[in-house]
């Protein structure tokens, strides 16, 4: 095994990780932010989708679902979309993101992709259902809760197999995270997402959800997490 002093990692190398990653979460941050204009229209949805084809692909095939009141007949964005309405499709882009994004194991954590798609669904939803429960923007907190992985993405390429975590030495992944790339995952999700103009109040939150300070969507987030964990999806 690699020394862990040799996986240190600055803030170039982080985002040099980030580009590999699909760009799909880039065009969920473009959905969301522009659904909060109330002047957005279809064609403006559809071309952002259109912004990545793999990720096209699936919400016209996801639009085609049972899950989204599908059954065949839809066979472009347009019609996927608005299949779905604009209160569905930040929901259909995420799951979309999902499958698209988490494309391979994370071997340095010892999480298999099936589970890790799993763990971030049930984030997205736990967090949407608190967020409306709590007055904030349920669409805001949804997406939040599907990125919040991106950190362990990004510190699983750049470890390329040198490194893995050891339940039996360390207490959590964080303190596994600080120890061998001297950056936990949170703060490696802040910065690639701030890096992608997300808007500042998702990214604060995910920067302080295991440790709430001052941001309301952080509390939602940490509670998220107690559910998925209840769940044993942690």
């Amino acid at each position: 095994m690699t020394p862990v002093a040799e996986l240190v990692l600055t803030r170039e190398e982080i985002l040099r990780h980030a580009q590999a990653l699909p760009a799909a979460p880039q065009v969920l941050g473009g959905l969301c932010e522009l659904l909060e204009d109330v002047n957005t229209d279809l064609e403006q949805i559809c071309d952002e989708i259109r912004r990545d084809p793999a990720l096209a692909a699936r919400v016209i095939r996801l639009g085609n679902s049972v899950a989204f009141g599908g059954g065949g007949g839809v066979s472009s964005i347009d019609g996927a979309v608005n299949r779905v309405g604009f209160a569905e499709i930040v929901r259909l882009g995420g799951v979309a993101t999902v499958s698209g994004l988490v494309d391979r194991s994370l071997g340095a954590y010892g999480v298999d992709a099936e589970r890790l798609r799993e763990s971030l669904l049930l984030h997205a939803l736990a967090s949407e259902a608190l967020a409306a429960r709590a007055g904030l923007d349920a669409r805001a907190a949804y997406a939040a809760g599907l990125l919040r992985g991106i950190g362990m993405m990004v510190l699983d390429r750049a470890s390329r197999g040198r490194v893995a975590y050891d339940p039996a030495g360390f207490t959590t992944f964080s303190e596994w995270e600080e120890i061998c790339f001297n950056v936990r995952a949170a703060a490696v999700t802040t910065a690639v997402l701030d890096e992608w103009r997300f808007p500042a109040d998702t990214v604060a939150a995910l920067e302080q959800h295991l440790e709430p300070a001052d941001s309301p969507l952080a509390y939602v987030l940490n509670l998220a997490g107690s559910i998925v964990a209840a769940h044993g999806l942690a």
